[in-house]
């Protein structure tokens, strides 16, 4: 039976890579996609996701914009990383299928309280102020989650926005603090993961050359937003972040962590955002989270190969 998910995000060309794997993937059932404040402004995130269904020919599944900004913070975007557009690289048409009128975070509330407890999986892979307004405003649904499976925070990597911080939870600290303290089941996918996700030259050529839109769509947005991350980290290719959350729900092995105590650093005047994971269990904090340290990058590539050839 498929995993019925909710894909909350701003994308963001790796947001895009996540949402496309778990289209093309059986074992994953999109409910909706629910857009964030992040990468780039909301406006271009629900954009881009109403792109990114209508590349894959899944135009079915219903987009909703959410939070405009951070709980309570000015919005930090990324634009230096993905581009103006938040998906620079291929040029998608505008989409023809509509926004949903209802707003993201009353589509959460909604289908956690009508959907059978314990079915839904919440799959965020941006800021998380969605979900925690989602819980402040109706602490009910918490208990009916799933699990939430999510791309943020880092321990071993440290920061990527800041020296302590990673983009995600830099964005609305206050919103993750909401989410890590909440008494869920909570997958954190950190930068320590993600960066063994590093594409390479053959694969994007791979993907250039299906037959299909979706693979060359891919390899553009790869070409573009390789350069950051290789002039930053002088790599030879750049992490897809967030597939790998979707990666993790179709195959838990190709990863490996530890369930630690994660806590989240709202006041720091140099850490605000920082994901203190207590990896060494040298608090007496109990564990909150399984944190995933190591990635088998190279099945995840040929998941991720296989698994897009599969699309439009």
């Amino acid at each position: 039976m498929a995993q019925n998910i909710i894909i909350d995000t701003d994308p963001g060309q790796d947001d895009a890579v996540a949402i496309l794997l778990a289209l093309a993937s059986p074992e994953i059932e999109v409910l909706g996609i629910t857009a964030v404040a992040g990468n780039v402004p909301l406006a271009l995130t629900e954009l881009n996701a109403r792109k990114i269904l209508e590349l894959a020919g899944r135009a079915d599944i219903p987009v909703f914009a959410g939070c405009n900004a951070p709980l309570t913070r000015k919005l930090i975007t990324a634009e230096h990383v993905h581009g103006k557009t938040g998906l620079d690289g291929v040029d998608l048409p505008a989409p023809a299928m509509p926004l949903q009128a209802q707003h993201a975070v009353d589509f959460i509330i909604d289908t956690l309280r009508t959907e059978p407890e314990g079915s839904v999986t919440l799959v965020p892979i941006g800021p998380l102020t969605n979900i925690a307004s989602a819980f402040q405003r109706a602490p009910d649904i918490i208990s009916r989650i799933k699990q939430i499976v999510l791309m943020g925070g880092a321990y071993f990597e440290v920061g990527n926005v800041t020296p302590a911080a990673e983009f995600n939870i830099h964005v609305d600290p206050e919103a993750a603090r909401i989410v890590f303290g909440a008494d869920v089941d909570l997958v954190v996918m950190p930068l320590d993961a993600t960066h063994e996700a590093l594409t390479s030259r053959d694969w994007v050529e791979t993907l250039r050359a299906l037959p299909n839109r979706s693979g060359p769509a891919v390899a553009s947005w790869t070409d573009f937003f390789e350069r950051f991350d290789k002039e930053k980290y002088g790599s030879q290719g750049a992490p897809l972040h967030d597939p790998c959350t979707i990666a993790w729900l179709i195959n838990p092995g190709l990863f490996t962590g530890r369930r630690i105590n994660v806590e989240i650093e709202t006041k720091g005047e140099f850490t605000a955002g920082m994901t203190v994971a207590d990896w060494w269990g040298v608090s007496d904090r109990p564990a909150n989270a399984l944190f995933l340290r190591h990635t088998d990058r190279d099945a995840l590539f040929a998941l991720l190969a296989e698994r897009i050839a599969r699309l439009p």
